[in-house]
């Protein structure tokens, strides 16, 4: 019984972070969706190759997606289809931020391997410097619990995986 009822609480849990990702803010912009909007491919995970040895912010890795970029830790970073590219702002704030989290740099210089796309920051929503590939703001997803995870891909038709070379991996 204990058991039924911790995954039951895990459950709700999990739902009440994607309910933030659909919900709205005092702009009336929309942050997601049902995760199940993703491929059912991009559900899968995949050992990935190690975060950079260099101490890397973004890097790369191999995932059941092929190779993508990810943040310093090995989590994978997502675009959000929401942002305007080279607008200097995320639009990601709020509920959205708390299951999209920024991947911040530690200057406005951020340490890169294997990324081929323009990797710059701009000033996030917490005032850090928030990395950005194109002009784009990344982000990691709250649903991804390991490295190489990517259950965030597609989910509302909105949040996607990034190619090293900066394009959105859409298919």
């Amino acid at each position: 019984m204990r058991r039924i009822i911790g995954i039951t609480l895990t459950g709700l849990a999990l739902a009440g972070t994607l309910a933030a990702c659909s919900s709205s803010d005092n702009s009336g912009s929309t942050y997601g969706g049902n995760p199940s909007s993703a491929a059912p491919s991009a559900m899968a995970s995949s050992e990935p190759a190690a975060p950079a040895a260099s101490g890397a912010e973004v890097a790369t890795a191999d995932t059941s997606l092929g190779k993508i970029v990810v943040d310093g830790t090995g989590m994978t970073a997502y675009y959000f289809d929401k942002d305007t590219p080279n607008s200097g702002k995320s639009s990601c704030t709020d509920q959205c931020a708390a299951s999209w989290p920024a991947i911040e740099a530690a200057s406005t210089t951020p340490k890169v391997d294997g990324v081929t796309g323009k990797v710059a920051t701009i000033t996030g929503v917490d005032g850090k410097p928030q990395i950005t590939i194109d002009g784009r703001p990344i982000y990691t997803y709250a649903g991804d619990s390991k490295a190489g995870d990517v259950a965030g891909q597609g989910v509302g038709g909105v949040w996607f995986v990034i190619a090293p070379d900066g394009t959105e991996m859409k298919g």
